[in-house]
């Protein structure tokens, strides 16, 4: 959305780092934001660090020391926590200005006392709005080394002091934040006019949120770490890269953020709009294939070809550009229980992109399964006039791709997460539903990363491709927006078909 309303109005977009914390900030966290941004085709024109401004964010504050808008304070975390709540004023709030530029002197060398100590905004501490009740804007932190300024600081900014001030350094006009900060916009005011800082104008929009949805960096980090996720991009994950190995398109997230603008509504939303959104990128450039489910496969045994037979097909029905894909037709071939259980005796079927049979003998096992289904060609029957069409994979010694059809549900069973919810109490003991199959040969040439639809079934896109030879390859369902919940529907569904396996989300994806 920044980047949108940059270029739109001619502007500049800025990639500013907040790195005021040396507990918290590594070099690796910022080249996998600027990686993420790259694969968006988001190129900032000025990629900036807080810590450039270190020295004018310390002259700032001198400055609000020497005229008694702050002061430093040694009042512990949780009484000052306590104090806020209540509106107490700290005991340290009146002393002297020579008291308080001594003591922010101690906390710029490091030294034992200047660690007990922080420098807070004096604000107003019976303000309603409690992030007005003198908030910390400096703290002492001299037993880490920053990862950029070394042990050169000892004392950092927090973000509600340094944000506004190098929003102006750095010539920011409009600061676009999520309506999350509502109540800090005084703050932010606050410091620029204390600062004597120049203007910035505050835009507010809407947080996104996503029902059963963890969005929260902690708890995402702590799915890793238990092993319940297999990193930052599982396909399960709202990251990045995680959203993007499930099959989301750049141009779907795109569209789908600009759709939503600087809306100012808060709502839990569906995945299915954005999923939708996505389809409609997809179906038009994606190439269609085919599998059929392995346990419980049934051989069709026909009066065909007795040797396998090439077609030549469009791989895209309405895109020639895709090029031509071969179809192998010979005497046998393989069908979904599913399909095959419900033919009948005499009825004619059309097997699609090949045209029709009249089913002659459906043999069941004493289960009720079917083990095997006769039948004839008829190739001059019209498709037009058979209710049922059923797709099918050629028996071929061998040439059959070994698949495994992943499907993704969400990570946790509950819609909307609270701060205080037990991970363990609400995680999706099935999270992924895994369907051994059997794909058209043709599948072993995809790359990890290329889309396609498998007929009847849905789009997936490559996550494992077959290779080495003999491993079966992955392909992981894209949701196509017409379920609210993510899961996988379509007409064969997997979840019903012999074979069909589920998988604890503490076990992750192989």
């Amino acid at each position: 959305l920044n980047e949108h309303y940059a270029r739109h109005y001619g502007g500049r977009l800025i990639l500013r780092f907040d790195d005021t914390n040396p507990n918290k900030e590594k070099c690796e966290f910022e080249e996998s934001i600027r990686a993420d941004l790259a694969t968006l085709r988001i190129f900032p024109d000025l990629v900036s660090h807080t810590s450039d401004h270190f020295e004018e964010l310390q002259r700032a504050m001198q400055g609000l020391l020497e005229r008694g808008l702050a002061y430093a304070d040694d009042t512990g975390v949780e009484a000052m926590r306590q104090e806020r709540d209540a509106g107490v004023a700290s005991a340290r709030r009146e002393q002297p200005r020579e008291e308080n530029l001594r003591l922010w002197g101690e906390m710029l060398k490091g030294s034992a006392e200047g660690l007990r100590c922080c420098v807070r905004g004096r604000m107003d501490m019976q303000s309603k709005n409690k992030c007005l009740r003198d908030p910390v804007f400096y703290r002492c932190k001299a037993d880490v080394a920053h990862h950029r300024t070394g042990t050169t600081y000892k004392a950092y900014p927090t973000y509600d002091f340094a944000c506004p001030v190098v929003d102006a350094l750095e010539g920011v006009t409009h600061a676009l934040r999520t309506i999350e900060y509502k109540d800090r916009d005084a703050m932010y005011e606050w410091v620029l006019e204390a600062t004597g800082s120049r203007h910035v104008e505050l835009v507010e929009f809407s947080k996104t949120q996503f029902s059963h949805t963890v969005l929260s960096k902690r708890k995402l980090a702590l799915f890793v770490e238990n092993g319940w996720a297999e990193g930052w991009d599982d396909p399960r994950f709202p990251t990045v890269q995680g959203v993007l190995r499930r099959g989301m398109t750049v141009d779907g997230l795109r569209e789908f953020v600009l759709t939503q603008g600087m809306s100012k509504a808060t709502n839990l939303m569906e995945w299915d709009k954005i999923w939708a959104i996505n389809k409609q990128k997809i179906d038009p450039v994606v190439p269609r294939s085919v599998a059929v489910a392995e346990e419980g496969a049934v051989l069709l045994r026909l009066d065909g070809p007795p040797e396998p037979v090439g077609a030549l097909e469009r791989r895209h029905p309405k895109n020639e550009e895709l090029g031509l894909r071969l179809i192998v037709r010979c005497r046998e071939v393989w069908l979904e229980q599913e399909d095959a259980a419900a033919m009948e005796q005499g009825e004619e079927v059309t097997l699609l992109h090949w045209g029709n049979f009249v089913v002659e003998e459906v043999r069941r096992g004493a289960g009720g399964a079917v083990q095997e289904v006769r039948g004839r060609l008829h190739l001059e029957g019209s498709v037009k006039d058979t209710k049922k069409k059923v797709h099918w994979v050629p028996r071929l010694e061998g040439q059959a791709t070994r698949v495994v059809l992943r499907e993704l549900d969400h990570l946790v069973t509950k819609a909307k997460i609270e701060d205080d919810d037990s991970l363990e109490a609400i995680i999706n003991p099935r999270s992924i539903v895994d369907t051994p199959a059997l794909g058209d040969p043709l599948l072993k040439t995809l790359a990890r990363g290329e889309k396609l639809q498998l007929e009847r079934r849905g789009y997936f896109i490559v996550d494992r491709p077959a290779f080495p030879p003999g491993r079966p390859m992955v392909l992981i369902k894209i949701p196509d927006g017409r379920s609210k919940d993510m899961s996988m529907t379509s007409k064969v569904d997997p979840s019903k078909l012999i074979g069909a396996q589920g998988k604890r989300a503490e076990r992750g994806a192989e």
